[in-house]
């Protein structure tokens, strides 16, 4: 599949699930102000995906232009199981780079699922994207960002609310839509 085809998909899941639905209250602005770098890699090996990954940081680091980056690798961690293994690789990388504590990596995934839930768990679609995807924080603006939230513990509580309602039927044809384009 090419780049500019799993950027629109995860561009459109961005807009049409993640904000439409709230997810995240804090995206929104990020993508208005074109703050988001979406990053598709045509990684395909986990070494190659820990090198892009280093390179987006130091990007990071020297471009504060990027509020946050979606790395998307769709050639590489269809497992569920081999991409949360990778996480810990992904953290260790923020040790090496002494990158702890300014950024931090969110997870998404197809087949995302929460620990103590089933596969079917409507609440593991809070964390269901249509690709692999690590997403990069800087820790310091979602600090600001928590900060003048009131009601930031509710988030999650609100997400998994909203997943139930709309019952795993739903959130499958949800995510398949943003795949469709």
């Amino acid at each position: 599949m090419d780049n500019a085809k799993i950027i629109r998909v995860t561009r459109h899941w961005v807009e049409h699930f993640v904000i439409e639905m709230n997810l995240c209250p804090f995206v929104r602005r990020e993508l208005v102000n074109d703050r988001i770098r979406l990053l598709a890699t045509p990684a395909s090996s986990e070494q190659e995906l820990l090198e892009v990954l280093q390179h987006e940081l130091i990007r990071l680091e020297n471009d504060t232009s990027i509020e946050t980056t979606l790395l998307i690798h769709s050639n590489v961690l269809q497992s569920f199981d081999d991409y949360n293994g990778f996480l810990d690789i992904a953290d260790q990388l923020l040790t090496e780079m002494k990158l702890v504590g300014v950024y931090q990596v969110a997870s998404f995934h197809p087949d995302y699922q929460f620990e103590g839930t089933g596969v079917g768990d409507a609440a593991n679609y809070t964390n269901r994207s249509p690709y692999p995807m690590l997403h990069l924080l800087r820790e310091a603006s979602l600090e600001r960002a928590i900060d003048a939230y009131s009601e930031v513990d509710q988030i999650p509580v609100r997400n998994i609310e909203l997943m139930n309602r709309l019952g795993q039927d739903k959130l499958i044809e949800l995510l398949e839509l943003s795949k469709a384009l």
